[in-house]
């Protein structure tokens, strides 16, 4: 039986807004997002110089990813979100947060600044790990 057990040691600072490490063992199946960005199906830029509207978009991308391994958002112990410097990530997080899932230990979670991504229309990018019980 597979276990995810989120580590929040008592001699660090713990947030409510994420956990501290993730503990996996047993029979389980590991699930490695890409980064994606806020691009739809067809290729078209999602939210041109709208953060919110492309964290949907990028949030949405990776709940396909996902669900084609058999894997939903509650499912993910790690992101690494990509902001371009300059962006405002409550804004983006603001779109983010109503479609995750409410769990008892929060995911870990890595914020970063960069000064660009591969097209200067885009504003963040994720990447995440998913972990599922087989």
């Amino acid at each position: 039986m597979s276990k995810v057990e989120f580590i929040n040691p008592e001699s660090i600072a713990r947030s409510p807004a994420f956990s501290q490490g993730a503990v996996i063992t047993g029979g389980h199946k590991t699930i490695y997002v890409g980064g994606q960005n806020a691009i739809d199906k067809d290729g078209n830029i999602v939210g041109k110089g709208d953060i919110e509207k492309q964290a949907n978009q990028v949030l949405t991308n990776i709940e396909a990813v996902l669900a084609a391994a058999g894997a939903r958002l509650e499912h993910i112990v790690k992101w690494n979100i990509y902001f371009v410097k300059g962006q405002s990530p409550q804004n983006a997080l603001k779109a983010i947060q109503p479609r995750l899932p409410k769990l008892k230990d929060p995911q870990l979670v890595t914020g970063i600044f960069v000064e660009a991504l591969t097209r200067p229309e885009y504003l963040l990018e994720i990447d995440a790990i998913a972990v599922v019980p087989e």
